[in-house]
């Protein structure tokens, strides 16, 4: 989406610190999902222990992406985290045997190269160096197994947006109150929910809900590799609005990194097109 940060950073800034945040974000989503789960409770919970597992490895990368941007800038949170494709070729490779094929390798190279671009060759290959960049970085390789996982167990999308809304919420608040009582996180201040809520909400039911059906519902249809470089177009988003509203960097440079990682999005696609148009006799 590339949006996601906004209103995090925004909660992070008026009395929901780090962590706190996250969660008050997930668990929003989750509470307006409660009608639904009561009512498919017998469909979520008994005996689904795979999709169980699956949903708690989704929501925990989710919650390391998403907590990112509280920990680092913007941009480096999406870099580090859209490294996210090489990992899951991998992963299907190894796992599933699907070939690494000519153009996978192409948009391989694309998307790290423009990665390398926005962050700078001049100052050397990327490393994380900042808790968000451990995050983000840690999030993306742990959503490509997650995405792998989807990919072989066919699972109804509602209940999987479902049930790793469920996870993410829960790993966001083990994360929110291990931080908080080790000292290195200020408690919530919960005087200030109802203002948070008036338009947390709203953003929940169009945007969080939405959003993570399409994230779940694309992987359980294509490579998880496929996956990541379709949502590495988030990197243009985000870049934007990191540079119009939170005065971050975006000059040449970030503008080649984005046209690099765009093309890296689309080149399997528009390959995969051409293949398939149907060819018309004279």
């Amino acid at each position: 989406m590339g949006i996601y940060w906004i209103p995090l950073r925004y909660m992070d800034e008026t009395g929901f610190p780090g962590m706190w945040a996250v969660f008050l974000f997930n668990l929003a989503s989750l509470v307006l999902l409660a009608p639904y789960i009561l009512k498919q409770w017998a469909q979520l919970v008994p005996g689904r222990k795979r999709m169980h597992v699956i949903a708690f490895i989704t929501g925990l990368a989710y919650v390391c992406y998403t907590g990112a941007f509280l920990y680092t800038e913007v941009i480096r949170a999406l870099v580090f985290y859209y490294l996210m494709p090489v990992w899951g070729f991998f992963f299907a490779r190894i796992f599933i045997g699907e070939r690494i094929t000519p153009v996978r390798w192409f948009s391989i190279l694309l998307g790290i190269g423009g990665l390398l671009v926005i962050c700078g060759l001049d100052e050397g290959i990327p490393v994380p160096s900042k808790a968000g960049d451990w995050l983000a970085l840690s999030g993306g390789i742990i959503w490509a197994g997650a995405a792998l996982a989807i990919l072989t167990d066919k699972q109804d999308t509602v209940n999987y947006t479902v049930t790793f809304l469920f996870w993410a919420t829960l790993c966001s608040m083990v994360f929110a109150l291990a931080a908080s009582g080790s000292g290195e996180l200020a408690p919530p201040q919960w005087e200030h929910l109802g203002g948070t809520l008036a338009w947390l909400v709203p953003f929940a039911l169009l945007v969080i809900i939405p959003g993570a059906f399409v994230t779940l519902y694309a992987p359980s249809q294509l490579n998880p590799g496929i996956v990541g470089l379709l949502f590495m177009t988030e990197i243009s988003v985000g870049t934007l609005t990191a540079a119009l509203l939170a005065d971050e960097p975006f000059g040449a440079k970030e503008i080649a990194g984005v046209l690099l990682i765009t093309l890296a999005g689309v080149a399997e696609p528009l390959f995969q097109l051409r293949r398939e148009k149907p060819r018309f006799p004279n």
